[in-house]
């Protein structure tokens, strides 16, 4: 076991000003919890860009090292559930938001918070996919448990070049859904063709001021990752009995609309928690992710990182500058 490790910790001045340092650490400095593990990689997110500027709804205390991700090899488990060597993926639960994350080559957790890595699935492409891909998938199931089918029409994707939206374009895709993408970033229209998307929208088009309660249906059901107006437009534009997953507020958590998409269209809202994902449907969706949904795309959207650049990715997704997974290989 070594004594030292490296992590990155975000910390506050007095003066209320958050900064970061990799710093090392000691073992015995994590939380006491069941399950030791030695991180091999783990993934940036929206959420562990706002813990790493000081969000205090995400993380209440400081000093503190974010990540929401991680996977990587069982040092020790005292409750038996798993042993030394198990590779393993944990995402969700409070891992990175007040529990110290994947941003250190180390963490320890709860052994309920802990999944054993399908054998078809990476380390690396587990945190390829990560929660970004795990919320995806979720939202998929959702959308399939209320009957959404190809044969509806055409399902969108905003925010489509984010991590959860290129992930729900390719899991959508592989499905056999025609897929609507919408984003901003007009430069990257072929990767999102290359993702399986079959149209592309101007974020603009998805961002109505009308102020109409309804809007002609272009859709058929829709995976939501900005919330906001966005969501809003989403439900007014959406063809009768359609399904929209809500799983981002990165415009608002606010959505102002009306009753009207929901019961004169019969549209169904499902919103999207993946943190607090259930044990038993959080490891049946990582197997059907390593299996039948497995994207074959994975390394084409993502790119590596060592813990030293980390901190400019972070500034460049609070920016809005990221397109697809930045994943984190430790040392």
């Amino acid at each position: 076991m070594t004594q030292t490790f490296k992590a990155l910790v975000v910390s506050e001045t007095p003066e209320g000003k958050f900064s970061t340092s990799i710093l090392s650490r000691k073992p015995d400095e994590l939380p006491q919890n069941e399950t030791l593990i030695k991180v091999k990689f783990s993934s940036l997110n929206y959420k562990d860009a706002l813990s790493a500027s000081g969000n205090k709804g995400v993380t209440r205390y400081y000093p503190h090292t974010p990540g929401i991700d991680a996977a990587g090899v069982v040092v020790s488990c005292i409750t038996g559930n798993f042993k030394p060597g198990d590779e393993v993926i944990v995402t969700g639960y409070d891992l990175g938001m007040n529990t110290p994350g994947g941003f250190g080559e180390y963490i320890s957790v709860p052994s309920g918070w802990v999944v054993p890595l399908p054998e078809q699935l990476s380390l690396e492409e587990s945190m390829i996919l990560g929660t970004a891909g795990f919320t995806a998938a979720l939202s998929l199931y959702h959308l399939l448990r209320c009957g959404q089918s190809p044969s509806d029409g055409p399902v969108l994707v905003t925010g489509a070049t984010g991590g959860v939206g290129s992930l729900a374009v390719a899991l959508l895709a592989n499905a056999g859904f025609e897929v609507i993408a919408s984003t901003g970033k007009l430069s990257q229209y072929e990767y999102l063709y290359m993702l399986g998307a079959t149209t592309i929208l101007s974020r603009d088009v998805t961002d109505d001021q009308s102020k109409r309660a309804l809007l002609k249906a272009r859709w058929a059901g829709a995976v939501d990752t900005v919330g906001g107006n966005t969501l809003a437009t989403v439900l007014k534009a959406c063809k009768m009995h359609g399904n929209v997953a809500c799983c981002g507020n990165v415009q608002s958590p606010e959505l102002h609309t009306t009753v009207f998409p929901f019961i004169l269209n019969g549209i169904t809202l499902i919103g999207v928690n993946s943190a607090d994902t259930p044990m038993q449907l959080r490891t049946s969706i990582w197997k059907r992710l390593a299996t039948s949904w497995k994207i074959d795309k994975l390394h084409s959207i993502c790119r590596l990182v060592n813990l030293e650049e980390l901190p400019l990715m972070i500034d460049e997704m609070l920016n809005g500058k990221i397109t697809g997974r930045i994943v984190l290989k430790h040392d």
